[in-house]
């Protein structure tokens, strides 16, 4: 029995000693292929993101002006439509009669106007004459063959016939400016008319239509909403913290939900910050204009904002020790050692590395789950 218990622990202590040379050789024999790269003095392109929507920089909604019925409608949600073209006819039977009484009157003011003007002639012609046989008869006066008397009722015919001229004066001054109140009143008649008549004021898209026809509107309803094509653009979030980096014409990517990417340029920063969220608005405006598109549509939009210079390295080499602070794996004489740096710029792909690190040192490529003090050597070439 004691020998077999001697045999158990002879084994068991092989045992140990196998997985402790195994272990020994893993980590200070064998050298582990790990993809190395070396930090070298480079550019970083500096980037705003942030996400926004797609939105009309001018944006026209048609309502009604006046309460009617919806005739006709000529267009529908996706339409193309330019700038006079029908776009949709309301009810226009009470205006129209109201139209044919103005008409009416005004026929009859102006035949008023015509007598009026034609009593004003007559005047003129009665007072000529009467200051004619003024003279005259004052003529005759002097030479003795006639009156004071006859003189006196050729002053009286005189004085009348200019008060009746004054007097058809007025009346044609009346006349006209009734005339010129009727006018008025037709031309606002004419006005409400073309209430009814609902037309493009622009080149644009119809993205929505809200009644259909048989509705009753009345005035503020909205019947249809358009946009310019041309003037679509995204109104994305930025920090306040970095929204100083962007300046107007930077060209930026955009990014529909779609999958679509265009390209566009800052074309407006805004100067009012949301107090809860800290952040401002920017307008990215695109290059061309979108075959299809949906208001509102989200997008991811990125800023080319300049580019930062220092020393760079792949953004996959850093890591936080069990501390949590940051860092790289410097590979000095084939083993991995962590190295604490501070950061600067960085994209998707590199990060400048502000203090820690000089260019030419080696380091991991991608630390995601490498120890320090393993013994490595490249899987690629350094670069």
């Amino acid at each position: 029995m004691n020998r077999r218990n001697m045999f158990l622990t002879a084994g068991l202590a092989a045992v140990v000693l196998v997985v402790a040379a195994g272990a020994a050789y893993l980590r200070f024999g064998r050298a582990v292929a790990l993809p190395l790269v070396q930090a070298v003095q480079g550019e970083v392109v500096l980037r705003v993101v942030g996400p926004g929507t797609v939105q009309a920089r001018v944006p026209v909604t048609l309502s009604s002006r006046i309460t009617a019925t919806v005739k006709a409608l000529d267009v529908d949600v996706g339409d193309v439509v330019r700038r006079g073209q029908p776009l949709a006819l309301l009810d226009d039977r009470d205006l129209a009669a109201r139209r044919g009484v103005v008409g009416g009157q005004q026929l009859s003011l102006t035949r008023n106007l015509a007598a009026a003007q034609a009593t004003v002639a007559k005047s003129q012609a009665d007072l000529e004459l009467a200051r004619s046989k003024q003279r005259r008869d004052a003529e005759l006066l002097r030479d003795g063959f006639v009156s004071q008397a006859v003189l006196d009722g050729s002053d009286a015919a005189m004085r009348s016939a200019a008060a009746g001229l004054d007097n058809a004066r007025a009346t044609q001054a009346a006349r006209e400016a009734d005339l010129q109140a009727l006018s008025q009143e037709a031309s606002y008649a004419d006005t409400v008319l073309s209430f009814t008549r609902i037309t493009a004021p622009m080149d644009g898209v119809i993205i929505s239509r809200q009644v259909e026809v048989g509705t009753t509107v009345v005035p503020g309803s909205t019947l249809l909403r358009m946009v310019d094509v041309a003037s679509l653009w995204v109104a994305m979030r930025v920090d306040e913290s970095v929204v100083g980096r962007v300046e107007l014409g930077q060209p930026a990517s955009i990014r529909l939900r779609t999958g679509q990417t265009l390209a566009g340029k800052v074309a407006r920063i805004a100067r009012q910050s949301d107090a809860a969220t800290r952040e401002l608005d920017v307008f990215v405006a695109f290059d061309a204009p979108l075959a299809r598109f949906a208001i509102d549509q989200e997008a991811e939009v990125s800023i080319t904002a300049g580019v930062a210079s220092g020393v760079v390295v792949p953004i996959s080499a850093l890591m936080r020790d069990r501390q949590g602070l940051q860092g790289v794996l410097v590979v000095t004489d084939s083993r991995t050692a962590f190295r604490p740096v501070q950061t600067g710029v960085s994209d998707p792909h590199s990060v400048i590395i502000a203090k820690g690190l000089a260019a030419d040192e080696l380091v991991v490529a991608n630390a995601d789950g490498v120890k320090t003090g393993v013994r490595v050597q490249a899987s690629a070439p350094a670069r």
